[in-house]
């Protein structure tokens, strides 16, 4: 490890919430951290909503980020709605929902300016015997002490040192969609906004809560209601369609929400009376561009590779039902910077890092497969159906569902049994 007026040279590969976390956590430890993003535009409206857990306050807390009113919306309460639209299920808990945004810009103001680069990728990675070089889209090459993949799902270091690791479809997908509060009706405005709501017709699930509005306005009338609504869809045909434009092209990476044909709304608005509570129905009616993911599994083996370590989803990737992406890339990231202060050397930091979040990471992956299983489209093994009928009650989704209470920022995980 270097010594001198920094602990050493840390290239941080990914510059959304991950890559900012751990960016801001080693800089505030005393590394040499610079950001590259590949994008060359700034990252801005990425996202819709996300749930808060104590982990990620600590997190940000940590980063010199002000944790005030402004950063989301609390609600103390959780109900389920019958397809009639009548509660069937009550739940106290208290929350603080945030968005991608308002995460974003916090984390971006207490980084600075010069050490966050955009437009520029990583294309390869070479081990040495006590650093790393990395090989830079703008032609540079770079000798440090340290890299760190926060490049998310389709993370191009993660494709070249385990090709193998892939994500996996899980059967279904999430339709996502903002509307503004001022855009409901009195009844849904007072039967939802204030909530962390659900429905649950067969073998789907909607969820929505209230986030921020523009600009991070959080003001009552100019804030923002989030919704995800969990579908099956089978690979072949029906996430085939989905992903086909109107030109009939297929986008398998996932399709951009303005090349979804308008056939596609008009079915998901159509099935949403037919099948929702007419208040999750008359959002999804008044959503001007609802959008679909993909929901997949991705649960790496190895995260540590020489001197290039994984963090966030570029390690894992739980089904959202957990509510733990940002939290579990916060948790990432605490753990990397306790460890390289624990150790003298750097392999024996991330030796341990690699021990403590292989078991958390895993732990989160797994119970995101029990909480969504009676939502894929074919449910294979005696296990999955048990877990399917386990998880299909108001009482068990409430609960479990983007709860804190499974998890702990230390990298063990509690049993979700």
């Amino acid at each position: 490890m270097k010594t001198g007026s920094t602990r050493g040279r840390i290239r941080v590969i990914g510059g959304s919430l991950g890559g900012l976390l751990t960016a801001n956590l080693l800089l505030r430890d005393g590394w040499d951290v610079k950001v590259y993003e590949r994008s060359e535009r700034p990252l801005a409206g990425r996202g819709a909503g996300i749930v808060t857990h104590p982990e990620l306050f600590t997190a940000l807390e940590a980063c010199g980020v002000s944790l005030d009113d402004r950063l989301g919306v609390r609600v103390h309460e959780r109900v389920t709605l019958g397809s009639d639209g009548r509660i069937v299920g009550r739940l106290a808990m208290d929350q603080v929902l945030t968005a991608w945004g308002q995460l974003f810009d916090r984390l971006r103001e207490v980084f600075p300016h010069e050490r966050y680069c955009n437009g520029v990728a990583a294309l390869a990675v070479r081990q040495q015997d006590q650093g790393v070089v990395l090989k830079l889209s703008d032609g540079s090459d770079e000798t440090v002490d340290l890299v760190i993949s926060a490049d998310g799902i389709r993370s191009s270091l993660r494709g070249q040192l385990a090709p193998t690791t892939v994500p996996a479809y899980a059967g279904y997908v999430a339709w996502r969609g903002l509307i503004d509060e001022a855009s409901l009706s009195p009844e849904t405005h007072a039967a939802l906004f204030d909530h962390f709501a659900f429905c649950l017709p067969p073998r789907e699930q909607i969820l929505g809560y209230p986030v921020a509005g523009a600009d991070g306005d959080v003001s009552i009338g100019r804030r923002r209601f989030n919704f995800v609504w969990y579908r099956p869809a089978d690979a072949e045909a029906q996430l085939a369609d989905l992903l086909t434009d109107e030109s009939g092209q297929r986008h398998d990476g996932g399709i951009a929400p303005n090349r979804i044909r308008p056939a596609v709304h008009t079915a998901l608005r159509a099935d949403a009376k037919r099948l929702l509570a007419p208040q999750f129905a008359e959002i999804i009616e008044r959503t001007e561009q609802p959008f679909f993911q993909p929901i997949v599994d991705l649960a790496s083996t190895q995260i540590v590779f020489g001197r290039t370590a994984l963090v966030g989803d570029a390690a894992f990737v739980a089904r959202p039902h957990c509510g733990m992406g940002v939290t579990k890339a916060a948790g990432d990231a605490l753990a990397l910077v306790s460890q390289l202060a624990k150790h003298t050397r750097v392999d024996d930091a991330l030796n341990a890092y690699e021990l403590e979040r292989l078991s958390f990471g895993r732990a989160v992956v797994n119970h995101a497969r029990h909480l969504g299983a009676y939502m894929q489209a074919q449910i294979h093994s005696e296990h999955e159906r048990a877990m399917a009928e386990r998880y299909r009650t108001p009482e068990a989704v409430m609960r479990e569902t983007a709860a804190s209470r499974a998890f702990t920022v230390a990298g063990s995980a509690a049993s979700p049994e």
